[in-house]
């Protein structure tokens, strides 16, 4: 029965009022499951007309069917509202890649989908791999730590990609034989097993040709040039396939052997041009998928090579987000939770853990601070031989720059711990009242801000801050030298700040723990993302060592 009483009036109104009126029902009685079915029909119907629009409402109906699902009043409904919905999201499956990852699961039980119990974190992947298909992206690199989904989400773009364009060869590509087969063999189960509806979205496509030991698949007909070719970076490429819709690479680096040689990754790099890359036609998309190793691996070398081109984009999403928490908690325990990666920390040296769970590989080579050379103490302080306490302020205003303030206690014996730190990227108005807390309860002897860029205003508001708690301290500001760059002041000072002792991993706070992975990451050669801990404790080395013995300074005495 149709939802319209009057249904000869239908013979006089355009699609779009038919639709429109549909909606309005909709909307007023969404329970009315005769007016949603006819608003889906309709807007396939419409489809003709107007793609974008049937497609977009057609994302209310599938909302609408969910939500009735779980709200009918009986079963026969509950049951009429979900095939609907199976109707509703399969429409859109060919142009919405997370219709389809929905869509192409439905059948399966939830806790063995691969994508809904992920949904909430790889939908912004998802949306970026979107963006390739619908060319506002050339070159897409995806960063994320291992076993988070990354490759197998890469492996269900390609069924979606070769569903839709059967006649035109992709080219996928890895470290070794082994991984490329599990491509092959990964997308093979899933356009073939009748467990996921890939005949559903692509009625009419068939597989013409397999072959396990060339590791390809050709759909619709055999051709010169498969529809999907699986090759190591190491095997033979040439002559094998010319790549004309995705170029997907996932871990060309084989680990951290090849990541420390940087002969090792010329050679990669070299690989990937001359062989992985010539295979590419004009019009090709790429996408690179890959823990990271190092800055010289095949992503840092894109990521500097396409610095300035708009339509590549670099994704990265670490194992911990800002607040030190798990940004792969999956549902049904299928991801990583926050202690899980808390101890993966804990087991690794701080250069493995930046690279593959946080996707900050650095220079191993050149470092000033390499771990292993620093000292270290637990947290607990000598009980007696005090001689003085000393903070230093690098000031900055916000943005890209940190405020590092370390704060040092020494003792009798020349030792020097590093007791706490401020390190905080926030505006004046976040980090003022940080420092002067940590000045209030430490309360150091002596205090030197850098002048440089405010921090003479900064010293003076502090200090105001201060003396309203009733608090007088020996504040001064101090510019560095003009005649010395940052890094020669740096490495001018890298013996003394190897003196400091620092808290060990298990007793460092988030600012703390940040401010370490910055000084441990430092290197002499090269860029550095930031330096401004490093810097801080250039200038508390010389006030703890040197006193700005032959520096002007203007004090505030006790």
């Amino acid at each position: 029965m149709s939802a319209f009483p009057e249904g000869r009036a239908l013979i006089f109104m355009t699609n779009l009022e038919i639709i429109q009126k549909l909606q309005q029902i909709v909307k007023e009685k969404p329970y009315e499951y005769q007016a949603v079915e006819d608003l889906f029909e309709m807007l396939r119907i419409y489809e003709s007309e107007n793609k974008k629009l049937a497609h977009l409402w057609n994302k209310e109906v599938r909302k609408i069917s969910a939500q009735q699902v779980k709200l009918a009043k009986s079963d026969s409904l509950a049951e009429k509202f979900y095939f609907l919905n199976k109707k509703s999201l399969l429409f859109d499956t060919k142009d919405d890649f997370d219709a389809y990852l929905q869509y192409v699961e439905f059948d399966r039980e939830p806790e063995k989908r691969f994508y809904l119990p992920r949904r909430k974190v790889l939908r912004q992947l998802v949306d970026l791999l979107q963006k390739v298909e619908d060319d506002e992206i050339d070159l897409l690199a995806i960063s994320m730590p291992p076993g988070t989904g990354k490759s197998t989400l890469g492996i269900f773009f390609l069924t979606w990609i070769m569903g839709k364009y059967p006649h035109m060869a992709n080219l996928a590509s890895a470290h070794s034989d082994k991984l490329t087969r599990s491509f092959y063999e990964g997308v093979l189960n899933i356009i073939s097993d009748p467990e996921y509806l890939w005949a559903d979205v692509f009625p009419g496509v068939t597989i013409a040709r397999t072959n396990s030991k060339d590791e390809i698949i050709d759909l619709e007909k055999p051709k010169r040039f498969a529809t999907l070719t699986c090759r190591s970076i190491d095997g033979s490429l040439t002559g094998a396939t010319r790549c004309e819709k995705i170029l997907y690479a996932d871990d060309l680096v084989s680990g951290i052997e090849e990541a420390l040689s940087i002969d090792r990754l010329d050679s990669l790099w070299e690989k990937y041009t001359n062989d992985l890359k010539s295979r590419k036609k004009q019009g090709c998309k790429e996408i690179h998928i890959a823990t990271r190793w190092s800055v010289h691996d095949i992503i840092g070398r894109l990521e500097r090579q396409y610095a300035d081109d708009p339509r590549a984009v670099f994704y990265v999403l670490p194992a911990l987000n800002e607040n030190g928490e798990s940004n792969f908690d999956y549902d049904y325990g299928v991801g990583f939770d926050t202690k899980y990666f808390l101890d993966m920390r804990d087991s690794l040296d701080d250069a493995s853990w930046r690279a593959l769970f946080m996707n900050e590989p650095i220079e191993r080579e050149g470092l000033l601070f390499s771990e292993d050379e620093l000292r270290y103490y637990n947290g607990v302080l000598p009980e007696g031989g005090l001689v003085a306490k000393y903070a230093v302020c690098d000031v900055a205003w916000g943005g890209g720059d940190y405020l590092a303030m370390p704060i040092a206690y020494e003792y009798e014996d020349g030792s020097v711990y590093i007791v706490d730190v401020v390190y905080n990227n926030g505006d004046k108005n976040v980090t003022r009242p940080i420092v002067v807390g940590k000045l209030a309860r430490h309360l150091p002897h002596q205090t030197v801000f850098e002048a440089n860029n405010g921090g003479d205003e900064y010293c003076d508001i502090v200090d105001k801050a201060l003396r309203e708690k009733g608090i007088r301290l020996n504040l001064t500001h101090q510019k560095a030298p003009s005649n010395k760059s940052k890094l020669a002041r740096i490495i001018q000072a890298a013996p003394d700040i190897k003196k400091f002792i620092f808290l060990d991993k298990q007793h460092r706070d988030k600012e703390y723990a940040a401010f370490m992975r910055e000084v441990t990451s430092f290197v002499q050669t090269g860029k550095n993302k930031n330096d401004d801990a490093t810097d801080s404790l250039a200038l508390l080395s010389t006030l703890v060592w040197n006193q700005y013995g032959k520096v002007e300074v203007f004090p505030r005495p006790f």
